[in-house]
């Protein structure tokens, strides 16, 4: 039997693919982080299923469940938020099934930035603006940032920034990319974004701080920055220039 990573996606359990929710819908035995999966698509588990909240479970804990059910040839669904592949923590859980020769196999989710720039009805990239989204976070309490991978280093290319994990980290933030971008720079925070209970807050660098303390933001939230954002001034795209001809279209005059 196999061990499924399915991200759930953002929040919104509408959100999750097909195919995870079709191996939710088939298994015999469901993990996953109550504290960042909604409900809901637990749900989808069937009746009598095993169903585990991981939440106030280590490593060891949760790769013993997984081990002792595989073990009984049960079908398994690890469930995580968002898209696995980001700040998932499944590559200490994927290390350990290697170990032990359990087959596993990954379905990736919906991220949250995808879902944010979805609800502010935009791209994340512009042509002439920013061709550029880095994914990141702060060190905090967690994992230190790997050296080279500084936040002031990563603000000097200009990029569009989508900042994960750090809305306590807000006057740091605010110290280390100010240079580049500018006081005025807008700044989106997005809380839970596709939950219901959701909030959007549109700023700008000077008073990211004071806005998301007015909304008293404290976890769960998404920080994007850049010039991309509520931008109308931008070129249109080649793709569908009519001078311009590709593959499946020829040139017009």
């Amino acid at each position: 039997m196999t061990v499924h990573f399915i991200g759930a996606g953002p929040g919104d359990p509408e959100l999750i693919t097909v195919r995870g929710r079709r191996l939710i819908e088939t298994c015999s035995v469901c993990l996953f982080a109550g504290s960042l999966v909604p409900k809901e698509v637990i749900s989808f588990a069937p009746k009598d299923a095993i169903v585990v909240d991981t939440a106030p479970l280590d490593l060891d804990e949760i790769i013993r469940i997984i081990a002792d059910q595989h073990s009984l040839g049960k079908n398994i669904s690890r469930v995580h938020s968002g898209d696995p592949s980001l700040y998932g923590a499944i590559s200490e859980q994927i290390r350990r099934l290697k170990n032990l020769k359990i087959d596993f196999e990954i379905t990736p989710g919906v991220p949250a930035y995808a879902a944010a720039a979805a609800t502010l009805g935009q791209e994340l990239t512009l042509p002439g603006i920013s061709q550029t989204v880095i994914l990141t976070r702060t060190s905090m309490k967690s994992s230190k940032m790997p050296e080279g991978e500084e936040l002031f280093k990563l603000a000097a290319t200009g990029a569009t920034l989508a900042i994960h994990l750090s809305i306590r980290n807000l006057r740091f933030i605010r110290r280390e990319i100010e240079p580049y971008y500018g006081l005025k720079c807008p700044v989106v925070i997005i809380y839970r974004a596709s939950w219901p209970d959701q909030k959007i807050i549109k700023t700008d660098i000077e008073n990211m701080v004071d806005a998301a303390r007015r909304e008293k933001i404290t976890r769960t939230a998404l920080i994007l920055v850049g010039s991309v954002l509520e931008n109308q001034d931008f070129e249109d795209s080649a793709l569908y220039d009519p001078i311009r001809p590709h593959l499946l279209r020829n040139k017009r005059t």
